[in-house]
């Protein structure tokens, strides 16, 4: 407990809709596992938690195996992947990962679509007015144009949307002080290129860039973006849609260090271009404050377990 982490957590709900690390027809980098799409399936994306320093901090698979053999539901696990499982390697070490893998895919409760959205979309209730005015923010490519990347229409095999589509993006999100790592001016988390994953280190391009996550349950699932710089939903959708219209909201010296969580020479690979980013200094943001609060109302429909 004396090794603090360096990103925001991310849900592991609805990624079973997920796929492995691959490069479009457009050469947009989509799909893989952690915020960095480096785990290629759920069940590599298992394995870091129990031998990363900041989280369980096993220092190999043996010493996995050997709490493995004292837990109380071991003969099930050797019912399950043989009397002998704990003989050979690693062996019991990625069958455990393998099972958690497979409880993910396999376990309704990782994708229940039970949202209250879920519910309008079957036509059993109703939005509020505030709701159904958010909905319509959120789709509108010239004002929030959320669905963008985050999509609200069904997939073409009438699944219920995810709200995401699994790409990357670099939004320029402000340095969070309160990761203890960030107190070293040299250090800078860049996502897609580095420091954790390290096979696309020559993508400059790519740098700084994050998993689009899906949105829901996003009401219940705070801090927000990778490294947990904001709090609050509203926080968010503010930061949206005034970044470049108000940046001395977001960033300390906005003049001279906007977009100051990355190096000077990757700053260029922030979304400028698509809305709500493509608005001027100084200008209107896409979204008045009252708008800002219908999107919220909107992305608190999304949260699972909704009674009707």
């Amino acid at each position: 407990m004396d090794v603090t982490g360096f990103r925001n957590t991310p849900t592991l709900r609805y990624l079973s809709f997920n796929s492995v690390f691959f490069f479009d027809d457009e050469g947009t980098p989509t799909g893989g596992f952690n915020l960095d799409g480096r785990a290629a399936s759920l069940m590599d994306q298992a394995h870091r938690p129990f031998l990363a320093p900041h989280e369980m901090a096993n220092a190999t698979p043996v010493a996995v195996m050997d709490k493995l053999r004292s837990a109380s539901y071991v003969s099930e696990f050797m019912q399950v992947f043989g009397s002998d499982i704990f003989d050979t390697g690693d062996a019991a070490f990625e069958r455990a990962t393998f099972a958690l893998q497979q409880y993910e895919k396999e376990s309704a409760e990782f994708r229940p679509f039970d949202s209250k959205f879920d519910y309008f979309l079957a036509g059993k209730v109703q939005l509020s007015a505030q709701e159904m005015r958010g909905l319509a923010l959120f789709n509108n490519p010239t004002k929030g144009n959320c669905a963008a990347c985050h999509s609200s229409a069904r997939l073409p095999d009438g699944t219920p949307p995810l709200f995401t589509d699994f790409t990357y993006d670099n939004l320029g999100v402000p340095r969070n002080p309160d990761i203890p790592a960030n107190a070293n001016p040299d250090y800078y988390d860049l996502g897609l290129c580095g420091p954790d994953r390290t096979d696309l280190g020559s993508r400059s391009d790519l740098c700084g860039g994050f998993k689009v996550p899906t949105l829901r349950n996003v009401a219940v699932t705070a801090p927000y973006f990778h490294n947990g710089k904001f709090a609050t939903l509203r926080e968010v959708v503010s930061f949206y849609v005034r970044r470049d219209t108000n940046p001395e909201e977001w960033y300390p010296n906005a003049g001279a260090d906007r977009f100051d969580d990355l190096p000077p020479q990757y700053r260029a690979n922030v979304n400028t271009t698509e809305a709500p980013y493509n608005r001027q200094l100084g200008g209107l943001p896409a979204l008045t404050s009252d708008e800002i609060d219908d999107v919220v109302a909107f992305l608190k429909t999304l949260t699972d377990g909704y009674q009707p």
